[in-house]
């Protein structure tokens, strides 16, 4: 008798325990602040528009230490958003030691390895110091590179050629018309660009709400 009775406590007491749990998808912590947590972009687009998808851009430098630091984070974020956030990475191409590894950046994209040489890179610059941060040559970038499949010789010389410049120059036009001056940051569906200062754990807080209004703006539309 007192087992049955529990059960059928246990029965009614479900419903509201599925009332009192947070709907699917809904981001945690409190709505981001405009002009505190993020900006609006004046005349924003994204990167590369794709249907039905919300865009997140991180814009980040290989040499940059506190981009190494979000970079598990961040992987770790990415791995758990829905079929319709699409994640661009745009290495920043700010010059001067910057250059070359935006240049091996998007050569590797060009070639189809970053999923085997995005993390190692930031660890070979900034735990087994097997990279140089500063005059590091293409020759010594590419022989990284060889490493995971790439031909050395193709590597050097696609950090140098067309597709590469291209793809530095389209990467230099969005980061600029977004205002991003610092690494890493994000920047939802070209729209907004979040300024949070209260570290990675906050900038994925926020991301996580400005996507879901996009995707609320959407189904609206």
């Amino acid at each position: 008798m007192k087992l049955r009775l529990a059960a059928l406590l246990l029965l009614a007491a479900l419903p509201f325990a599925a009332a009192a749990a947070p709907k699917a998808g809904t981001p945690a912590g409190p709505a981001p602040e405009i002009g505190v947590d993020y900006v609006v972009i004046e005349g924003g687009k994204p990167f590369a528009p794709a249907k039905g998808k919300v865009e997140v851009v991180e814009v980040f430098g290989y040499t940059c230490p506190h981009c190494a630091h979000f970079e598990p984070q961040v992987a770790a974020w990415r791995a758990k958003q829905p079929a319709d956030v699409s994640f661009v990475p745009l290495a920043a191409p700010w010059g001067g030691y910057w250059t070359p590894y935006a240049q091996a950046f998007y050569t590797a994209q060009s070639m189809k390895l970053l999923g085997k040489t995005h993390e190692a890179v930031f660890k070979a610059l900034h735990e087994q110091r097997s990279l140089p941060i500063q005059n590091a040559t293409p020759a010594e970038i590419a022989a990284f590179y060889a490493k995971f499949g790439a031909n050395a010789q193709a590597f050097a010389a696609g950090m140098a050629g067309p597709a590469t410049n291209q793809a530095m120059e389209k990467a230099k036009a969005f980061i600029m018309a977004s205002g991003v001056d610092g690494t890493p940051s994000m920047v939802v569906a070209g729209k907004y660009r979040i300024t949070t200062q209260k570290g990675f754990d906050d900038m994925l807080r926020v991301a996580d709400h400005l996507i879901a209004r996009e995707r609320a703006t959407a189904g609206k539309r």
